[in-house]
C-alpha cells in the first residue's frame, strides 16, 4: 500500500465505518481508563459545573453537551450530579478538616444534557442523557449549533483529532510525514502546505534533523468551529497538551490497545493520539488541571478522622472524594492535563 499523509490515515483508522477503532472495537474505555471514569468522573463533572457557576453565577446553564462522549460516561456524571443538587445532596462535597468546598446553587430546572459521538447511542445509556451521533474527529454534526447558556466539554476530544505529522529532514526543512496505514512504516515527503508551515513557524519551529511536529492547524480549527456554534456560555477542552515553553522534540504521537501502549499502525487496531498545542488554540485561559482543580477548591486532603465517630458513613463519602481529587491533581498524572477555556458572551447592544 502506497503511504499516504498522517491525517488521511489516522482519520480512516479511528472513524472510518467499517473498520474505525471507534466503531468497531467498542468505546475508550474498553481499552485503557480516563478521569471521565468511576469516582474521578463524578467529581470532574461536578469540577466543570462549579467552574458555570464560578462564571455565571446561580444561573444554571441550559444545556451541557459533551463532545467525544465515548460512551457517554462523563455525561452521566454530570446528569447524577445535577441531580444531586437539585435535591440539595451534595455527598462528595467535604473535602478536608473542617473544609467544604463552596455551596454550588441549587439547579430547578436542570438542563438538559447532550452526548455526541461517532457512533449510534450506546444501549443501556442513562435516558437523560441525549445523544447526538458525528462524523467523528474534526467534524461535527450539523445539528450541533446555536448553542445558547451552554457548557461545552471536550474531554480528551482534541487529541484525536488527526493532525498533520512533520520531521525536519537531513538537510534542515521541514517535511511532511507519511505512513502506511498497513504496517505504520514511515516515510518523509514533500514540504508542508503553507499553513502548516506557517504554524510550525510561529508555534513549534523543528530546527534539528529528526525533531518531529505534530502541527496543530487541525485542532485549532476544530476547536474554533466548536466555539463558533455556541452563541453564549462556557467551552472547555481537557486533554493531553503542551505549550511554547515545552514542546517535545521528538512530538507524542501514540498508540493503546486494551490499556497497553502499542506502536502506531492506522489500520483500526489500535487508538492513535498526539498531544495538543493548547497554547494555540485562542482560548481565554489556558492552564493545567492541577492549577484549575485547586482553583476550585479541591485539594485531596483526608477528611478529619472526628467525623468517622460523628457519621461514618458521611467520612467514607468524603474519604472517597478526597482519593478522587489527589487523583485528579496528581503530577505525572491527570493533574498534568490542560484545559483550555472559553468564556462566549452574547454581544452588548447599546
Amino acid at each position: 500500500m502506497d503511504p499516504v499523509p498522517w491525517p488521511v490515515a489516522w482519520q480512516q483508522a479511528l472513524y472510518a465505518p467499517d473498520r474505525g477503532f471507534y466503531v468497531t472495537r467498542g468505546g475508550p474505555s474498553a481499552h485503557f481508563t480516563t478521569a471521565t471514569h468511576g469516582v474521578t468522573g463524578a467529581v470532574m463533572a461536578d469540577a466543570l459545573l462549579r467552574l458555570w457557576h464560578r462564571a455565571h453565577g446561580d444561573s444554571p446553564p441550559a444545556v451541557v453537551v459533551d463532545v467525544g462522549a465515548g460512551r457517554g460516561e462523563l455525561a452521566t456524571h454530570v446528569v447524577n450530579v445535577l441531580d444531586a443538587r437539585a435535591l440539595d445532596a451534595d455527598p462528595l462535597a467535604r473535602v478536608g478538616p473542617g473544609q467544604r468546598l463552596e455551596q454550588s446553587p441549587l439547579v430547578t430546572a436542570p438542563p438538559d444534557v447532550l452526548a455526541v459521538d461517532v457512533v449510534a447511542r450506546p444501549p443501556g445509556l442513562d435516558p437523560r442523557v441525549a445523544w447526538l451521533q458525528s462524523p467523528g474527529g474534526a467534524t461535527l454534526p450539523e445539528a450541533l449549533a446555536g448553542l445558547d447558556q451552554a457548557l461545552v466539554i471536550g474531554h480528551e476530544w482534541l487529541d484525536v483529532v488527526p493532525c498533520t505529522i512533520a520531521e525536519v529532514a537531513p538537510g534542515g526543512e521541514l517535511r511532511e510525514v507519511l505512513v502506511d496505514p498497513a504496517t505504520g512504516a514511515e516515510r518523509l515527503g514533500g514540504p508542508l502546505e503553507a499553513r502548516d508551515a506557517a504554524w510550525a513557524a510561529a508555534h513549534w519551529p523543528g530546527t534539528v534533523p529528526g525533531d518531529r511536529v505534530e502541527v496543530g492547524v487541525a485542532r485549532d480549527a476544530a476547536w474554533g468551529d466548536l466555539v463558533s456554534r455556541v452563541r453564549s456560555g462556557l467551552v472547555v477542552a481537557v486533554d493531553y497538551g503542551h505549550v511554547t515553553a515545552a514542546r517535545p522534540r521528538r512530538g507524542t504521537l501514540a498508540a493503546y490497545r486494551s490499556g497497553m501502549q502499542t506502536d502506531p499502525v492506522p489500520d483500526g487496531s489500535c487508538d492513535i493520539t498526539a498531544h495538543v498545542a493548547m497554547d494555540t488554540l485562542g482560548a481565554d485561559d489556558v492552564a493545567t488541571q492541577r492549577d484549575v482543580l485547586r482553583g476550585l477548591g479541591m485539594r485531596g486532603s483526608t477528611p478529619e478522622h472526628a467525623l468517622a465517630l460523628r457519621d461514618p458513613l458521611a467520612y467514607v463519602r468524603a474519604l472517597e472524594r478526597a482519593s478522587a481529587e489527589a487523583e485528579l491533581i496528581r503530577p505525572n498524572g491527570f493533574g498534568d492535563f490542560w484545559w483550555a477555556i472559553q468564556h462566549v458572551r452574547v454581544p452588548h447592544v447599546p
